[in-house]
This record gives C-alpha cells, sequence and structure tokens, in this order.
C-alpha cells in the first residue's frame, strides 16, 4: 500500500505541474519541456532511467521502464499526457495556471486533463523505491506531448519512431477511466474505460461560382456548405452496440435491478436515468459542424467555402461513417479527413479487467465498477499500432456534485486532495497485482 509520504507528494506533484503552462493551442503551438523535465528528474530519484525524446524543439516525451519479477510476463504501459487545453484566466475563479491548494482542492488546467494522472504515476513508482517494491510484469511508464491536437509530436512519434521502448507491451492503461459518476439516486458507478469512438476530424469544402452579392446565384458555394452542414448536423445516426457498449448497458441495468432490453436501447436509457450519460453518446456515430470559414466581403460571393466537423465512429463502423458523409455532402461538397484516427475496443473479460475492478472495489467497497466506451479518444489510439490494448483507468474518488465530465476542458478545472490520494492508493494496488 502507498505510503504517507506517497499520498503527500501526488498533492505535490499535481499542484507543481499545473504551474507549467504547457498549452497546447494546435499547430505546434506548445512547449511540455518544463513539464517533462520535471517528471524526469522525479524518476530519476527513484533510481529509474528515462529518456527524453523529441521531434520537434521543446515537444518533449519522457519514457522509462521499470523492471518486473516475472521476465516471462507480458509488459504494462502506463501513460500520461503533459499538455493541456487553452484556459481562459479571466473566466476562473483561480488563475488556471496556479496550481492553489485551497479548501481541500488543488485548481488549475490540468487537474482532471491529466496532471493528476502524472502525479499519481510518478508517486507510486516513488514509494516503490523506498520500500524496495517490484511489480511482476516490467511497467513501462510514458509521459507524453502533444496528445490534446494531433499527437504526432507525442505518442504518434514514439510509436512510429521508437517502438523498441514498448517493447514486450501488450496493455496499456491511461486517462478517463474509474472516476466516481453519481446517479443522482444514491449509486456509485465507477466507469473503467474499454474502448474509444474514432476520430474523424473533417474539412468540408465546398465550390461554386465567384460572383456580386446582388446577382442571383444558382451555384453560392455558402449556400452549398450551408445545406451540407444543415444535412449533416440533423443527421440521426442508427444505433450500433459494440460489446463494450453492451457489457456497459447490462452491468449498469443490473445495478438497478432492470431487465436488459436491447432490442429497444432508447427505452433502457431513460429507465437508467442518470446513468445513461455512462453510454448515451456512445451508442452512434456523431458529426458536428464546429467551424466556418466563407468570404471576405459582404457584397461579394465567394467561390469556395470551407467548414470543419467532428466525427466519431464507433469500432466496425467506420466504413458506413464514410458512406454516409459522402451521401450528407453531396454532389457540390468535398470532404477529407484533417485528422483521423482508429476506433479502439478492449475486452472487458480480461484479468487486468478483473484486477483493475477488483483494486477499485477494494477502497470503494459501495462501488458498481462498470465497463464504459469513451465518446472521445485518447494516446491508446497511437500505442494501439504497437498492439497495445489500453484501458481508461486514471482512479479518482469524486464527491456528489462534483461533475468530472463538465471539467474536462472547462472552467475551474479542480481536483479534491482525498480524490488524489484515493487515485495513488487504487493505482499503487492494482499495479502490484498486475
Amino acid at each position: 500500500m502507498a505510503d504517507q509520504l506517497a499520498l503527500d507528494e501526488v498533492v505535490t506533484f499535481t499542484s507543481d505541474l499545473i504551474r507549467m503552462d504547457t498549452t497546447n493551442r494546435g499547430g505546434g503551438d506548445c512547449q511540455e519541456r518544463p513539464a517533462a523535465e520535471y517528471a524526469a528528474a522525479r524518476l530519476a530519484e527513484a533510481g529509474l532511467e528515462p529518456v527524453m525524446l523529441e521531434r520537434t524543439p521543446g515537444r518533449t516525451n519522457v519514457v522509462a521502464r521499470l523492471e518486473g519479477t516475472d521476465p516471462s510476463a507480458d509488459a504494462l504501459l502506463v501513460h500520461g499526457h503533459l499538455d493541456v487545453v487553452p484556459a481562459e484566466p479571466a473566466d476562473w475563479s483561480v488563475h488556471p495556471f496556479s496550481g492553489e491548494i485551497r479548501d481541500g482542492v488543488v485548481w488549475g488546467r490540468g487537474a482532471v486533463d491529466m496532471k493528476n494522472m502524472d502525479a499519481m504515476i510518478l508517486s507510486v513508482v516513488r514509494s516503490w523505491a523506498r520500500e524496495g517494491v517490484r511489480p511482476r510484469r516490467d511497467v513501462v511508464i510514458a509521459f507524453t506531448a502533444d496528445e490534446e491536437d494531433s499527437a504526432a509530436d507525442g505518442a504518434g512519434f514514439l510509436a512510429d519512431r521508437h517502438p523498441h521502448l514498448f517493447e514486450g507491451c501488450t496493455e496499456g492503461v491511461s486517462e478517463s477511466g474509474a472516476y466516481t459518476f453519481h446517479d443522482g439516486q444514491g449509486r456509485q458507478f465507477y466507469p473503467i474505460g474499454a474502448g474509444e469512438r474514432g476520430t474523424g476530424w473533417m474539412r468540408l469544402t465546398a465550390r461554386g461560382r465567384a460572383g456580386h452579392g446582388s446577382k442571383v446565384n444558382r451555384e453560392n458555394a455558402v449556400t452549398r456548405l450551408a445545406a451540407a452542414l444543415t444535412r449533416i448536423g440533423e443527421h440521426e445516426w442508427p444505433l450500433r452496440l459494440t460489446p463494450t457498449v453492451r457489457a456497459a448497458l447490462t452491468e449498469i441495468a443490473a445495478a438497478y435491478g432492470i431487465e436488459t432490453d436491447l432490442s429497444d436501447v432508447d427505452a433502457l436509457l431513460e429507465k437508467l436515468g442518470g446513468a445513461a450519460k455512462l453510454v448515451e453518446a456512445t451508442v452512434r456515430n456523431s458529426s458536428n459542424p464546429t467551424m466556418l470559414d466563407a468570404g471576405y466581403k459582404v457584397n461579394v460571393i465567394p467561390g469556395e467555402a470551407v467548414a470543419h466537423v467532428d466525427g466519431r465512429f464507433l469500432p466496425d463502423t467506420e466504413e458506413e461513417f464514410r458512406a454516409t458523409m459522402d451521401r450528407l455532402t453531396g454532389p457540390d461538397v468535398d470532404w477529407t479527413f484533417s485528422h483521423h484516427e482508429i476506433a479502439l475496443q478492449a475486452p472487458v473479460d480480461s484479468p487486468t479487467f478483473a484486477r483493475m475492478r477488483e483494486a477499485v472495489q477494494a477502497f470503494a467497497p459501495e462501488a458498481h465498477t462498470v465497463p464504459y466506451c469513451m465518446s472521445g479518444g485518447t494516446d491508446a489510439k497511437q500505442f494501439a499500432r504497437l498492439g497495445i490494448t489500453g484501458y481508461g483507468f486514471a482512479p479518482l474518488k469524486l464527491p456528489e456534485g462534483f461533475d468530472y465530465q463538465a471539467l474536462f476542458h472547462g472552467v475551474d478545472e479542480r481536483v479534491p486532495v482525498e480524490a488524489l490520494q484515493f487515485g495513488v492508493q487504487v493505482l499503487d494496488r492494482f499495479l502490484r497485482s498486475a
């Protein structure tokens, strides 16, 4: 079990990492190196030999391996990203890069996404060094750059250029799982990530006949683009249940004593009340228009109009997704992926999943641990290229009213000290047993 120093260090490390502004504005505008140097120094103090790797100056990744006691066992990857999304200080109650600790809560950008997990990893490894603990499996630790954009400078770069560092890794754990979800009726769920929708960010281009704004123009690029976007935004995607989502629905329904009727999923979701939020975004694909760019003067009809759409697709549905986008955009609008990543699925009946479940329930016996599919994506997509099966497991015990999902990329991002300390204990127990 993690020692008291580990419980103190996780708070300090979270606060310290938050104070390092690693804002990723996209397009290469980010500097993760200060946080990478900090993480590497903490690992080195624990006797590990971290390596720092960059594709682009300042976009730094850290990788280290902790040897296990069983050389024949497959290795386990434990990874977290160092970059964060932008934050506007004027919108926050505290400065987003203050790392302030107030009333038992650590405040700042990255408190839940995901410098908290980075701090947990560092705290566990250092406590093992003090105790002389070695896991059964080799544990490869990776702190990555660029997760909040394309991962080209982070996990993608590591998977493509440095695969030898992950030799033997068959499974990995990272963000977005094992946090407390309160259903509003007294039940506590701890969803463990066992799948991710694929990423299909799209650029749409409509072309037409440029002309004067006062003239009739049946080949208006803006009109063509707007029509396509309306079709896309209003499209009702059909239900597509993956094995992970089926398992999630079955286990959540069981917690309520409800018979699982997958022939009418929408009716089942209504019966699940607040807990439906854990699955409702992953029973279908989605496509949301998000950006527009057209024209340069009000009385000039442009010859081209551009838009961007955030598309997400479930495992085994990419072909259907592409065909649907071809149909919705129509003959006058071209589209292409500006960023594309595969969908993922992990087995929920694996020994590793069972050990994650057991570790959570050891410290939260009242919990219902259930599998779920993430609506978005993580670095697990890049590491999947190396044959690594990814799970979402960054444990936090959160009080009721503390909306974890709303804090992801949200204003006043924060995490309770007790949640961090719970996470260290759960992560420590899982990694010792893994």
